[in-house]
C-alpha cells in the first residue's frame, strides 16, 4: 500500500511538473524582436546585461558619429531610451507572472506528536492540498499564457509608438532648424536695406518715414528670429528626451533641410482594411475578450465550489504495557473540506466577470469604427498636404519670388516707392516660410499615416511616456 501511494504521488508530481512554464532566455522579446523589424525594419534590444549595455552604448556612439537620418534616429531611441527599456522590464514581469501561475500550489504539511500517560506516545503528520486549484490548475494556465500574449503586443506597440514619436520629433527639429536659416538669411537682406536706407537718410536722399518703415521691418524680423531660435531648442530637446542622449552626445549632427518633396504621393487602396489587419490595439483588443471569455466560463464553473480541500492523515500510536512490551498500531485517514454555498452563490462574480467581457467587446468595437475613422483621415491629410506643399513649391513661391524682383526693378527705376518693395518682400517671406512649414507637415502627415495603420493613437500602450510636442513657432505677422 505505501509503495503504491508513493509511486501514485511520484507520477501526479510528474505530470504537474511536466505541465509548469519555462523561462525564455530574452524574456519573452522575440516576438516583439520579429513584430518590429517585420513593421519598421529596425532592431529592438532587451538590455539584460552589463555586456547588453556595452554593445548598445558602441552603436549609440557609432550612430551619433554621423549625421542623424530618421532611420538612424529610431535605432538609437531603440537602444537608448530607458522608459522602452521599463516597458520590457514588464514584459518579463508579465513572464514571471505567467510561470508562476502554472505552477501547482504547493502542499502543506503538519506534524504533531502527543503525550498521554508514560505508557502512551502519538505521533502523526497531515497532507492538505488544494484540490480545486489542482483541478483548475490547465484553465488558469491557459488564461495566464494569452495574458502573456497580450503582454507582447502592448511591448511591439510601445515601441512602435515610440519610433513614431521619434520620425515626428526629428522632422520638426530639422523644419525648425531650417526656418530659423530661412528667417536669418531674410533678415541679413532687412539689415542691408536698413543701413544702406540709413545712409540715404543722412544724406537726405531718403526720409524719415522711409527709414521708420525698412527699421521696422528689420526689427519684426528680429524677433521672428528669436521665436525660431527657441523652436530650435525646444524641438531639438523634445529629439533629445526621445533619443534618451545627454552630456556629450548632445552634439549630434541634425541635416540642415528637410527631405526634398517626392515625385508623386503614395495611393494605397484600402487604408481601412490596411488598418484592421495591422493595428497593434486591435490585436490586443481581441486577445484581452477571448483572455476574459476563458476567465468568464471559468468563474462561471467555480460559482458554487470555490474550495475543495484534501487532506491526507497518518498517526502512529505507540503503547507500553505494565511487561514493558510495546505495541505500534498506524492509523490513515482522510479529510475533505468543502465551503458551502449558502451566503454567497458566486452570483456577483459571475455577473462582475460578464459585465466586465461586454465592456471589452463594445470597446473593441468602438475601436474598429474609430481606427477606420482614423486611417480614412489620416490618408486624406497625408495626399492633401502633399498637394499643398506640391503647390506652393511649383507655383506659389516662383510667383512670389518673380512678382518681388519685379516690385525691386521698378523701384530702381523709381516707380514704385519703399513701402511696396518691404509689402512684397515681407509676402515673399511669408510664402518661403510656409512652404516649409507645408513640407514639414507632408512629413508629419507621412508619420500620422503609418501610426494609424499600425499603431494608433486613442489608447497608448503603457511603458514609455511621450514628451510632450514642443509649440508651434509663431507665424510671420508682418
Amino acid at each position: 500500500m505505501n509503495v503504491v501511494t508513493r509511486n501514485a504521488a511520484l507520477a501526479l508530481v510528474s505530470v504537474l511538473a511536466a505541465g509548469c512554464a519555462k523561462f525564455t532566455d530574452d524574456g519573452g522579446m522575440a516576438p516583439v524582436t520579429d513584430s518590429v523589424r517585420r513593421e519598421i525594419g529596425r532592431d529592438a534590444v532587451k538590455l539584460s546585461s552589463p555586456e547588453d549595455i556595452r554593445r548598445a552604448r558602441e552603436r549609440v556612439q557609432a550612430l551619433l558619429a554621423e549625421p542623424l537620418s530618421d532611420e538612424s534616429a529610431v535605432q538609437i531611441a531603440l537602444l537608448n531610451n530607458r522608459g522602452l527599456q521599463a516597458a520590457y522590464n514588464d514584459l518579463g514581469i508579465s513572464e514571471a507572472d505567467y510561470v508562476q501561475s502554472t505552477l501547482p500550489p504547493n502542499p502543506a504539511i503538519s506534524v504533531g506528536r502527543t503525550f498521554g500517560t508514560a505508557s502512551f506516545v502519538e505521533f502523526g503528520f497531515q497532507l492538505v492540498g488544494n484540490l480545486l486549484a489542482f483541478a483548475t490548475l490547465p484553465r488558469k494556465t491557459e488564461i495566464a499564457k494569452r495574458e502573456f500574449e497580450e503582454a507582447r503586443y502592448r511591448a511591439v506597440a510601445t515601441t512602435l509608438s515610440l519610433t513614431i514619436d521619434v520620425r515626428r520629433a526629428y522632422i520638426k527639429a530639422i523644419a525648425a532648424r531650417q526656418r530659423l536659416a530661412l528667417l536669418e538669411q531674410a533678415r541679413q537682406t532687412a539689415d542691408a536695406s536698413a543701413q544702406m536706407m540709413k545712409q540715404l537718410g543722412e544724406t537726405g536722399a531718403a526720409g524719415k518715414l522711409d527709414q521708420a518703415r525698412v527699421a521696422a521691418f528689420y526689427a519684426d524680423l528680429s524677433v521672428q528670429v528669436a521665436q525660431a531660435r527657441l523652436s530650435v531648442a525646444a524641438t531639438r530637446e523634445a529629439l533629445n528626451r526621445l533619443l534618451g542622449v545627454w552630456g556629450g552626445d548632445l552634439g549630434y549632427t541634425l541635416p540642415a533641410r528637410l527631405p526634398p518633396l517626392p515625385a508623386s504621393a503614395d495611393a494605397l487602396a484600402d487604408v481601412e482594411v490596411e488598418a484592421m489587419k495591422r493595428r497593434v490595439d486591435l490585436i490586443i483588443l481581441r486577445y484581452e475578450i477571448v483572455t476574459l471569455a476563458k476567465s468568464a466560463g471559468f468563474v462561471n464553473a467555480t460559482r458554487y465550489l470555490s474550495f475543495l480541500e484534501l487532506g491526507l492523515g497518518f498517526r502512529n500510536e505507540v503503547e507500553t504495557n505494565d511487561a514493558g512490551e510495546q505495541t505500534s498500531k498506524n492509523r490513515y485517514g482522510l479529510d475533505l473540506g468543502i465551503v458551502i454555498p449558502v451566503f454567497d452563490t458566486g452570483e456577483a462574480r459571475t455577473v462582475t466577470a460578464r459585465e466586465i467581457y461586454m465592456r471589452a467587446v463594445n470597446r473593441l468595437v468602438e475601436r474598429s469604427v474609430n481606427a477606420r475613422s482614423e486611417a480614412r483621415i489620416a490618408y486624406t491629410t497625408y495626399r492633401a498636404t502633399y498637394d499643398i506643399a506640391r503647390f506652393y513649391q511649383s507655383r506659389i513661391v516662383p510667383l512670389r519670388r518673380q512678382i518681388s524682383a519685379e516690385v525691386l526693378l521698378r523701384y530702381n527705376g523709381m516707380l514704385v516707392d519703399v513701402f511696396e518693395v518691404l509689402i512684397e518682400e515681407r509676402e515673399r517671406i511669408t510664402a518661403d516660410v510656409a512652404s516649409l512649414d507645408a513640407l514639414r507637415d507632408y512629413y508629419l502627415a507621412v508619420a500620422d499615416l503609418q501610426a494609424a495603420l499600425i499603431v494608433g493613437g486613442t489608447v497608448p500602450p503603457s511603458g514609455v511616456v511621450n514628451t510632450t510636442p514642443p509649440p508651434e513657432t509663431i507665424p510671420l505677422g508682418l
